[in-house]
């Protein structure tokens, strides 16, 4: 009872600290093996990522008052968090950009934080729960959606200017042909950064606890003073537990910091 009530990534007698990452099938679509757009245990977590945040921002916002309520307080706190970050990075300007950079927050830290949460007892293992942000493909098209809106909203803006970008301001001209090619190569990275750096991040702290969990399953399979021993293991887990919620925050924060510092480039090219 004690490892089913303990999230997916806890659980000792699992195959090993990656299993946690596998997906399963659902719902199967595949159509000859051409297309498989089936409906996975990721996607159904996404959607309740989805699902979670629309129904707290409709708690929050169906009774207004002046004096707010728990609901009301928190979602105020999140809104008012978000707008103090898109105005101090991108200025009054920033505020066109600011329903989409919440959104990121909100579906990053979401994402992580219900990944942490405990597993029903007694349910199939392809409703789990499950870090969607684990996978390289989620954070990459996150990444990718965000990088691709500044370079959108950049050349719609200011045309080829946007290309001033590569070429910053008070560079000496016959530093060009070195600043330019060093510019276009850290614009093309930010993708890849933002993606790995979540990715990353989320995936080593739940290997971390599933390590951690089979070293506590291993002495308490031992018997005897070992399985005193596995207290230390437990502790472990309780302290890297803990410390993956304040990374759940920390992670999003940063995803979302860094597209609102992106964000500032196709507002000023040539700042």
């Amino acid at each position: 009872m004690i490892e089913q009530l303990m999230p997916s990534f806890l659980r000792p007698l699992a195959a090993g600290p990656m299993e946690q990452f596998e997906i399963v099938r659902i719902i199967p679509l595949d159509f000859n093996g051409a297309v498989d757009i089936s409906f996975t245990n990721a996607s159904l977590w996404m959607v309740i990522v989805v699902l979670s945040a629309t129904l707290f921002f409709a708690l929050a916002t169906r009774r207004l008052a002046l004096i707010p309520g728990g609901t009301q307080s928190m979602g105020e706190v999140a809104y008012e968090f978000i707008a103090k970050m898109v105005r101090d990075t991108m200025g009054d300007e920033g505020r066109q950009f600011f329903p989409f950079v919440f959104t990121l927050f909100t579906f990053v830290f979401l994402s992580n934080f219900l990944g942490l949460l405990p597993s029903i007892p007694g349910t199939p293992a392809a409703v789990h729960s499950f870090t969607v942000t684990s996978h390289i493909i989620v954070t990459f098209t996150l990444a990718i959606i965000s990088v691709g809106l500044v370079v959108v909203y950049g050349l719609i803006k200011h045309g080829f200017g946007f290309l001033k970008l590569f070429a910053p301001s008070g560079v000496p001209l016959w530093l060009l042909p070195l600043i330019t090619p060093i510019e276009i190569v850290s614009f093309l990275s930010r993708p890849v950064s933002l993606a790995v750096r979540l990715f990353a991040n989320m995936l080593a702290g739940h290997v971390v606890l599933k390590v951690f969990a089979g070293f506590v399953g291993s002495l308490l399979a031992a018997g005897g003073v070992l399985s005193i021993l596995s207290v230390v293991p437990l502790i472990g887990i309780v302290g890297v537990f803990l410390l993956e919620f304040l990374v759940a925050f920390l992670q999003a924060f940063v995803f979302a910091i860094l597209t609102c510092i992106y964000l500032q480039d196709a507002l000023h090219p040539s700042h």
